[in-house]
């Protein structure tokens, strides 16, 4: 059998969208599913859309996510390199030899020419009849037949042609996809799509079908936007005389509302709301790797229609074709939110406080290692991302609490009765030992001997410990506190409501 050997090929021309990193995924699941190659090749040939920190971030993007692979930038392999602008001399090639066997031709049309027939195509379907309507837009294979005198006096004029490949004329190219079965297009709805460019770099098509069978590529899987592109790939194929590798066109990713394609840059919701689409932002905004990762593979394939939560091992062990939806998939950010809560309630302690650490430094909050360790377990139940730590505790690493005093007075309370609330617990826990276990029956006792409810009670204590009326465990907040932090507190809050 020919060795499974898969790509991602991005374009670093913005930084990595969710949608790219699902394609990505699938293409790493095919591999590790079958034991095979993954590689990452860098498709920057398009020099006016490069963007610099681009590469950088889809490096550190699908690290992050833990997509390795085996061939690529960082790695090498025998195939390198794998940056497309290394590799000019290769598509320059290869070009020349679709020239010379007669597939391929020089095009000296200027920009000018092409605008104005685009735009007079343009009117004539807007203002034609119904046949008009149907008519192709492109290229009207104006320098196709040229013969050598002719190019040879455009040559000497200056004019640096383009290279464009000699599409058939009639009939229609079809190739089978894995997920969608047999797909043509007539060839007639094609025009000679140009392959080299004036500067010597060439399109995607050239670039990409070089590419793929010189680095043995045996499956491609790519967004379904890319399927107007295979039957000119195909064409290639066969006017190279290669056999083109085997195609699987990954669905759409809807955004969360399902009207309309995700956005690759930003994304509002209906209630104005701004959703993220980057890596990047999802990375900033606190959600763990193992639960995009987990949540991005069920975007558009099934596990068994049910289960939800799946470890890394059992979708590479599951992961299959059959199984990826010819149908449009949705981003669901609420089921991401689920997801990813139960995926920080599932981490050890320890390894959640090191990773909520950075969102503390990144909200300008000075913490202590021993501190974040020992109220990660607090707030583990409470959190959906990691970016909730700052806002469930920030309360601990201040010195002066700002609240307004009248939240002391609980519901049903009197100003006498928080007064006393107050002057109570300062009194007991000047002596009572200060570890959860026994700070709860002391104030409990206390609370009944007053008469008041346990939301009274504590509801005032919270207020005066952390500044907040929700706020994780009391009992465990004050003992993290500690004694004189806590006493501090409660004779600040009895002074405001004097």
């Amino acid at each position: 059998m020919t060795p499974i050997r898969v790509r991602y090929a991005p374009s670093p021309t913005g930084y990595l969208h969710a949608g790219g990193a699902r394609s990505c995924l699938f293409n790493w699941l095919f591999a590790r599913h079958h034991h095979g190659t993954f590689i990452l090749r860098i498709e920057d040939t398009d020099r006016t859309r490069y963007y610099k920190s681009s590469l950088a971030d889809i490096v550190e993007s699908l690290r992050w996510l833990g997509l390795d692979w085996d061939e690529g930038p960082e790695v090498g392999g025998p195939y390198g390199p794998y940056l497309q602008s290394e590799r000019l001399p290769l598509y320059q090639q290869y070009a020349r030899e679709l020239i010379d066997s007669g597939h391929a031709y020089k095009c000296y049309c200027s920009q000018d020419r092409l605008r104005s027939l685009r735009e007079g195509q343009k009117a004539t379907a807007l203002g034609g009849g119904q046949e008009a309507r149907g008519q192709h837009i492109g290229y009207d294979r104006h320098c196709r037949e040229l013969t050598a005198r002719q190019k040879a006096e455009l040559e000497s004029s200056g004019i640096v042609p383009v290279v464009r490949l000699k599409v058939p004329l009639d009939g229609q190219t079809c190739f089978h996809d894995l997920i969608r079965g047999k797909i043509c297009m007539q060839n007639d709805q094609m025009d000679d799509f140009v392959l080299l460019k004036s500067d010597g770099y060439p399109t995607y098509h050239l670039a990409n079908v070089v590419d793929d069978h010189a680095m043995e590529i045996s499956h491609i899987m790519r967004a379904d936007e890319w399927i107007p592109s295979t039957p000119r790939h195909v064409i290639m194929y066969s006017a190279f005389g290669w056999t083109p590798p085997l195609y699987a066109h990954l669905p759409v990713i809807l955004s969360p509302t399902g009207q309309g394609k995700m956005s690759k840059r930003k994304l509002t919701g209906a209630d104005g709301r701004e959703y993220n689409v980057r890596v990047r932002e999802f990375r900033s905004a606190g959600y763990l790797p193992e639960a995009m990762f987990n949540f991005l593979a069920l975007v558009g394939w099934a596990y068994d229609g049910k289960t939800e939560m799946l470890t890394r091992e059992q979708i590479v062990a599951a992961f299959d074709l059959d199984h990826v939806s010819k149908s449009p998939a949705r981003f669901t950010y609420d089921k991401l939110d689920w997801m990813n809560g139960m995926y920080i309630r599932q981490l050890d302690v320890d390894d959640l406080a090191k990773r909520l650490e950075p969102f503390f430094a990144s909200a300008g909050v000075e913490v202590d290692a021993e501190t974040v360790r020992r109220m990660t377990p607090l707030i583990r139940e409470r959190m959906v991302k990691l970016t909730d730590c700052v806002g469930l505790t920030d309360f601990f690493f201040v010195n002066e609490l700002h609240y307004d005093p009248q939240l002391l007075i609980q519901k049903g309370m009197t100003a006498d009765q928080a007064r006393q609330v107050l002057t109570d617990s300062h009194e007991l826990l000047r002596t009572t030992e200060f570890v959860e276990t026994a700070l709860e029956p002391v104030l409990r006792a206390r609370t009944e001997q007053m008469g008041l409810k346990a939301r009274q009670f504590f509801g005032t204590l919270r207020i005066a410990v952390t500044g907040r009326e929700v706020a994780p465990p009391l009992f465990g907040t004050m003992e993290i506190l500690g004694r004189d932090k806590v006493l501090a507190r409660i004779a600040r809050a009895r002074e405001l409501l004097v």
